[in-house]
């Protein structure tokens, strides 16, 4: 077990302000857009790799591995990099084309098969709102009339005011709802708000993004010794048996999700420092919920079951409950650190760092085939429990660039500012 202890900064002073440390996260970066590049599918959009780097001849476009694609191309297009902008606008066209409700408006989860009626999910339209900001950001003209669209469908579908904070899900008509809060839907609907605030220079997402964090950390994790609830009913009681029978369910697991801590932790920074940088009231409670989850998520998620790596989750004992450690937690947990690290100053977090970059180096990049495993066993072995293949860009790719931008404006405009 690797233990972390408060004190000096460790030796050769903090990787966060050396030019080597900031060398390899880019040169890691582009390996992992580089590799990314083979998911963009024939038909429309992008859709899931397989463990080599190789779409399968069954693949599926998926709207959230589009969006998201859409978004990280976008980034590295703004930074300059040559034969992203194309990859933009082919995600751009299938987010207005295919994966688009033409009838009912609203975009599918995935390119629906002829006969099928699948639901609207606030999840999808939280990702495709992003993509759309950094598109449009980055120079695509086409991305504004996305953003118009998917705008247009949060404020009369999924947001809701006197909630402060966002709807599930519907069918496809719109015509029922989902009985169903997600924290994990909202979660992403802050992140895809901060940057909508800071992309169309409105207020008001920000501040839609603060009611969603003061629902769900303030009011909630707070009062429950900062171990994230992730499941209400339609009145936002607290539904803590959700999934209990399907503890390994991809979007919504049973229990506490230490990953969603960390990059809890991390938007909350980025919040602060979003609304200290337009003179709007920021409470205290920010940085203090942001410790205190960060705190929290290393001691029940970090090596608890003997060996190296965050779990899954765990339940509301504090027990582990799936061991498996995946991609995306880890990436946070380090995003999270560095964001903690930049506004403290506190070497704690330049210690947790430090570790969280060791760990994904020794277990989670591949060197062989390329990207990073997004499934580990117990013992740190490639497993396929929840996610099989190389599908996810996102987590891995912000984790290269959040260290090396400042914490407010969010990546699209920081980079557009010229921050790196």
């Amino acid at each position: 077990m690797i233990e972390i202890t408060a004190g000096a900064t460790p030796p050769g002073g903090s990787w966060l302000q050396r030019g080597s440390h900031r060398d390899w996260l880019e040169v890691e970066g582009q390996r992992l857009l580089t590799f990314y590049r083979a998911s963009r599918h024939p038909e429309c959009g992008f859709a899931a790799l397989d463990d080599d780097g190789r779409l399968p001849d069954d693949a599926r476009p998926d709207t959230m591995i589009t969006a998201r694609m859409t978004h990280c191309y976008a980034l590295a297009t703004l930074r300059g990099v040559p034969g992203a902008a194309p990859l933009v606008a082919h995600g751009v066209a299938a987010l207005q084309g295919a994966l688009q409700d033409s009838e009912y408006g609203g975009w599918y989860s995935e390119l629906p098969r002829e006969g099928e009626a699948p639901s609207k999910q606030a999840y999808i339209h939280a990702f495709v709102a992003l993509a759309a900001a950094s598109a449009w950001q980055s120079g695509n003209t086409d991305a504004k009339g996305l953003l118009d669209d998917v705008l247009k469908v949060i404020e009369a579908r999924f947001w809701s005011e006197d909630e402060g904070g966002m709807r599930e899900g519907f069918s496809r008509d719109w015509s029922e709802g989902e009985a169903y809060r997600g924290g994990n839907s909202n979660m992403h609907s802050t992140e895809a708000f901060l940057q909508l605030a800071d992309v169309l220079d409105q207020p008001l997402w920000r501040q839609r993004a603060l009611s969603i964090a003061e629902k769900l950390i303030h009011r909630h994790a707070r009062t429950n010794d900062y171990r994230i609830v992730e499941h209400f009913d339609s009145d936002w009681h607290e539904w803590r048996d959700y999934n209990s029978d399907r503890p390994k369910d991809q979007f919504r697991p049973y229990g506490a999700t230490p990953g969603h801590a960390f990059e809890w932790a991390r938007l909350l920074v980025h919040l602060e420092a979003g609304l200290l940088r337009h003179g709007e009231s920021a409470p205290g409670w920010l940085l203090e919920d942001a410790c205190g989850l960060f705190q929290r998520a290393t001691e029940l998620g970090w090596c608890v079951d003997g060996e190296p790596g965050l779990i899954y989750t765990h339940d509301w004992d504090n027990n582990p409950l799936v061991h498996e450690r995946l991609h995306w937690p880890v990436a946070e947990a380090a995003s999270a650190a560095a964001a903690l690290h930049a506004r403290t100053g506190d070497s704690t977090h330049e210690r947790w760092y430090r570790c969280f970059w060791d760990y994904i180096e020794r277990f989670m990049i591949d060197r062989e085939r390329g990207s990073w495993w997004q499934e580990l066993d117990h013992h740190n072995r490639p497993s396929n429990q929840l996610w099989s293949g190389k599908p996810d860009l996102y987590h891995a790719f912000q984790a290269t660039l959040l260290p090396r931008l400042p914490l407010a404006p969010t990546m699209a405009r920081a980079i557009a500012e010229g921050a790196l």
